[in-house]
């Protein structure tokens, strides 16, 4: 039933029909079930890596979002809850195991090559240059030197006043989700001795943290998303918020808005543009509990505990102007043909041309277009899509799809 209902939910969508109750300006792109419990997704090019739990990490291939498969896995010894990748490496909070470091030079055949214990429940994690960040429940924020990947070792710590769940490293300060304790505020400017500098008390649990320009933005548990200026590190004020119907256990920020992974009442697009007056703009009520996401220009990569990875699109932004000719967004006003359908030509700056397709109302491929003239005039009338990729971009942003009505 999920394409049907996944092709009449665009057309209710783009037509101007108002859209399903369980869903405002966020539609479902594609899905990718896997056999644990889904706690945390990040997103590196072409694949995306969730930490499953007790089926560990997952690799999934998403350089075509609306058919993302499961390429590699590799079993933790503990249950896999947070996940971070940078360069070749995964690094995987695997709880009570510590923290993992899984080599990713061959998607397909995820392999560990070392591992650092963890003091207490290792819960979150941020890699930066050549250290790793570890939000370790009662003990604290641990950084992890990572310079040798097959042994990483200890450093430094600081600890926090209850239990670190997440962290966000920018520049020289690492902003600690501290559960009961709010927003935590730690200088790693000597790794070797980060000293908290300052906080901000929030009004339940901060679980989640995402930072961008001058503030951070925290998933504050039934509190909702918590907006703080960080502008002087050692006194973090809130500037805002915004009560999400759910619990807020999650959150990335792209591009002006803040997705949230709102457990029961799924994804949440919050515009963080105002910062003292965030707002909703979409949503998606997921199923089962939203409990990670990562988010690329408008897709949010969503982990469900039940439902295994969703990749949703944002598209209540509107059509955006781009210095980047190779990069293409969604353009949601129809096009009426008869007879045939024109496209643009190649692309200017490469000279390439795009891989273009047209789908029918089940989400499937009826028709290759190519630039110029095509001949749809033995089509049925009705509704179609046509879904364009950019031939030099692989990226999920360059991925454009727009509504065509073809009559008689």
């Amino acid at each position: 039933m999920r394409a049907p209902l996944f092709a009449i939910g665009m057309v209710l969508l783009l037509v101007g029909v108002a859209p399903a109750a369980d869903s405002l300006n966020v539609r479902l792109i594609g899905s990718c079930d896997t056999p644990g419990e889904s706690f945390d997704a990040t997103v590196d090019g072409d694949y995306a890596y969730v930490a499953d739990y007790a089926a560990g990490l997952r690799v999934i291939l998403v350089a075509d979002p609306a058919h993302p498969v499961e390429l590699g896995y590799y079993e933790t010894p503990g249950c896999a809850f947070r996940v971070a990748v940078n360069g070749d490496y995964a690094y995987v909070v695997d709880w009570l195991a510590g923290l993992r470091v899984v080599s990713v030079t061959d998607p397909a055949h995820p392999v560990e090559v070392g591992y650092y214990d963890a003091p207490d429940n290792a819960h979150g994690v941020s890699v930066i240059g050549d250290y790793a960040y570890l939000a370790d429940a009662g003990a604290g924020l641990r950084v992890i030197s990572i310079t040798d990947p097959a042994h990483p070792v200890e450093v430094g710590y600081c600890d926090t006043p209850s239990w670190a769940y997440d962290v966000a490293v920018v520049g020289s300060y690492a902003y600690v989700a501290d559960e009961d304790s709010g927003l935590r505020v730690i200088s790693i400017t000597d790794p070797a001795h980060p000293v908290e500098v300052g906080y901000c008390d929030t009004p339940d649990w901060a679980f989640g943290v995402a930072v961008t320009a001058d503030y951070a933005c925290v998933a504050d548990a039934d509190s909702g998303l918590r907006v703080i200026s960080i502008t002087d590190p050692a006194h973090p004020v809130e500037v805002g918020h915004y009560d999400t119907p759910g619990y807020a256990y999650d959150v990335a920020v792209v591009g002006g808005y803040a997705y949230v992974a709102d457990e029961d009442s799924g994804v949440r697009v919050i515009s963080v543009t105002d910062p003292a007056h965030p707002v909703e703009v979409g949503y998606y009520d997921t199923p089962g509990r939203a409990c990670g996401v990562a988010a690329i220009g408008d897709y949010a990569y969503v982990a469900h505990d039940t439902a295994g990875l969703q990749i949703y699109q944002f598209y209540g932004g509107g059509v955006e102007e781009t210095p980047n000719a190779e990069v293409l967004t969604t353009k949601p006003l129809p096009t009426i043909v008869r007879g045939v359908l024109f496209l643009n030509g190649d692309c200017p700056r490469t000279g390439t041309v795009p891989k273009t397709g047209l789908l029918g109302i089940s989400g499937r491929k009826v028709l290759d277009l190519k630039p110029g003239a095509n001949d749809v005039s033995r089509l049925a009338p009705g509704v179609y899509f046509v879904r364009e990729r950019s031939a030099v971009s692989r990226e999920p942003s360059a991925v454009s799809i727009r509504k065509v009505v073809i009559t008689q």
